[in-house]
């Protein structure tokens, strides 16, 4: 299939679009659509040939599902480390000049965005939702941990938020999402199509002020205290412990959720987001992540949770560490440890 199939990536005067077409896929982003990406942010970010970045995606099902993590896992499972390796070190490049564009970076987040998707949006100018956005950062369910930068606006959530939605995976609607800091303004998904020409013929991201409207309310809202409560603790085992201890319905279902992960992702999850609280920059939170993400095959729990959510769909992963209370502060040290030679480089 032709990298054309699954991106368009043109200029419209001054505004440079980038559209994900894979939305039988959920617009997941392959190898080939992120250096795509890549590329043209080399070509525009500088604001020489653009002024402003629009993103988006076909379909009303989602704006990016995540990253397209099948050949990472049949290259693994063949003993291949060094595809996924190249394939995250990539891509946390690519993250970081988004981050640091010179010209606004538009991203429209309609629909489900997930894992890679809030890679390509979450660190952009501006964040555009809509009811029918799905922001969530589940990775732990298939043995990794939030990435592509999304450890830092984690640690930047207000109070403890960031630990809850590492830990859990929380599908946040679009109030939810602006509160967490992962979005800007909410808009109509029936206005979309007016905003973007305007944005198109404008470019000046003041042009999405006219289709702010009030959206839905935010699911999170009546719970932030007891996510402060809970997840205010000292590790992420005594997070958990302190939700089992509540029988509040909202703390069963955030306990069941951090059970259904990956203990090792969850406990490193944990420990990424408060340590992005000491970081200044994007490009650092991605050299943290790929501590994680480079030793995720050969000494995590990744093969195993991509079989069992993606490959074979049993749902019932076999980690190598069972229980979150059998997690060890050695594997997690040995897990975020520098990588030396292999340290990623921006």
């Amino acid at each position: 299939m032709s990298i054309d199939e699954d991106i368009h990536i043109r200029e419209a005067g001054r505004c440079g679009r980038i559209t994900l077409t894979r939305p039988k896929a959920l617009n997941a982003l392959s190898y080939d659509m992120a250096m795509a990406v890549d590329g043209a942010l080399d070509r525009w970010g500088d604001g020489g040939a653009v002024d402003l970045i629009l993103v988006d995606a076909e379909g009303d099902r989602a704006f990016c599902a995540g990253g397209d993590v099948a050949e990472l896992y049949r290259c693994g499972l063949d003993g291949d480390y060094s595809y996924g390796r190249k394939f995250w070190a990539d891509e946390y490049r690519m993250n970081a000049k988004i981050g640091e564009c010179a010209v606004p970076y538009v991203a429209i987040m309609d629909g489900i965005v997930m894992g890679g998707g809030a890679g390509i949006s979450v660190h952009g100018t501006h964040r555009v939702v809509t009811e029918r956005s799905m922001i969530a950062m589940p990775e732990s369910v298939i043995g990794l941990i939030p990435d592509v930068g999304c450890s830092l606006p984690l640690a930047q959530a207000p109070g403890h938020l960031g630990e809850f939605l590492a830990m859990t995976g929380w599908r946040m609607n679009g109030a939810d999402a602006i509160h967490a800091g992962f979005a800007d303004i909410e808009v109509a998904s029936a206005d979309l199509a007016e905003l973007k020409s305007q944005l198109e013929k404008t470019v000046d991201p003041a042009a999405i002020g006219a289709f702010a409207r009030d959206g839905n309310e935010a699911t999170l809202a009546p719970h932030l205290d007891a996510i402060d409560r809970h997840f205010g603790q000292e590790t992420a085992l005594d997070c958990l412990l302190s939700l089992e201890a509540d029988p509040s319905d909202f703390t069963r279902k955030a306990a069941e959720m951090i059970r259904r992960g990956c203990p090792l992702s969850v406990a490193c999850s944990f420990e990424l987001v408060r340590n992005a609280r000491t970081l200044a920059s994007v490009r650092q939170a991605l050299v943290h992540e790929y501590r994680f993400t480079f030793r995720a095959m050969s000494d995590g729990d990744f093969l195993e949770g991509v079989r069992a959510q993606v490959i074979e769909k049993d749902r019932d992963p076999k980690w190598q560490i069972r229980r979150l209370e059998d997690v060890s502060r050695a594997k997690i040290d040995a897990m975020l440890a520098p990588l030396g030679d292999d340290e990623l480089e921006i």
